[in-house]
């Protein structure tokens, strides 16, 4: 499995209708540019063999609560599933693989754990965009509770989602519907993508940086921003005519950016390259 072949299958499995997008298997070929080895149907059977043994424990009443208790008792006190604490941006905490195999995540790898266990015990979940920290909740309409898969499945209510935000941020912060939102598929893999494009920026890899721009403007195809950060980064490359044709694209989107005048001015600088 070489390079592109595990750019091609994620690019085939984003194709469908954003219900169809099978998340574990797009997340796995996110991995596999990192892996190239990596099988991903060893992965999507650990996912079955976790449901099976999951599924003989749970009650044979399915009231939710109940449920939930009995997923995270599973997770994280039987197979050890943990966040990482000491080095949340360790970039194995966003491979699928890696946190299958160490047992350690980020709150939205941690998440697409819990979410695919619980689709196949037939418990659907969703995942809900909160800014800073990704939570999960039961797909039952009218049912206000979340999980905090990165601190061992703990159960929040709504206003326990409006302290952690303020303690995220260290300042109050409104509570907005939009953040309590469930997001599609395209959003959570998108979510995933630029967790690697920080992780990778602040190391200063540009190749992987690129690479994960390049999978998030496969998901949404010329997003203004990411446009921009593509073309920064093919100028930091030497790639000045892809530079230039990213950033005049960046400048056509968003004309009055607080950025443009800049923009205009590295334009003007690769032109005479």
């Amino acid at each position: 499995m070489n390079f592109s072949s595990a750019r091609q299958y994620f690019y085939q499995e984003i194709q469908q209708p954003d219900e169809d997008i099978d998340l574990a298997k797009a997340a796995l070929y996110i991995a596999q540019e990192e892996y190239p080895n990596l099988d991903p149907e060893e992965y999507l059977n650990a996912f079955d063999t976790m449901a099976a043994e999951l599924q003989e424990r749970l009650p044979s009443s399915r009231y939710p609560l109940r449920v939930i208790q009995n997923i995270s008792s599973y997770l994280y006190d039987d197979l050890g599933f943990a966040g990482n604490q000491t080095d949340y941006y360790d970039p194995r905490n966003s491979f699928l693989n890696d946190v299958i195999d160490r047992r350690l995540g980020i709150p939205i790898t941690l998440a697409l754990v819990y979410l695919e266990v619980s689709r196949r015990i037939d418990f659907p979940m969703m995942g809900i965009g909160m800014p800073g920290h990704f939570l999960i909740r039961p797909n039952i309409s009218d049912m206000e509770i979340f999980v905090d898969a990165f601190n061992r499945g703990e159960v929040l209510f709504t206003q326990d989602c409006q302290e952690r935000l303020s303690q995220m941020f260290q300042q109050p912060v409104q509570l907005k519907p939009e953040f309590l939102a469930p997001v599609s598929h395209r959003q959570f893999l998108a979510r995933m993508l630029t967790n690697l494009k920080y992780i990778y920026l602040k190391k200063q890899n540009l190749e992987k940086t690129l690479a994960a721009v390049e999978r998030i403007l496969l998901l949404f195809p010329g997003v203004g921003l990411e446009l921009r950060d593509r073309g920064l980064i093919y100028y930091q490359l030497g790639h000045y005519p892809q530079a230039a044709d990213d950033l005049q694209s960046y400048l056509a989107k968003v004309p009055d950016a607080d950025d443009a005048s800049a923009i205009r001015r590295l334009l003007a600088e690769l032109k005479r390259k």
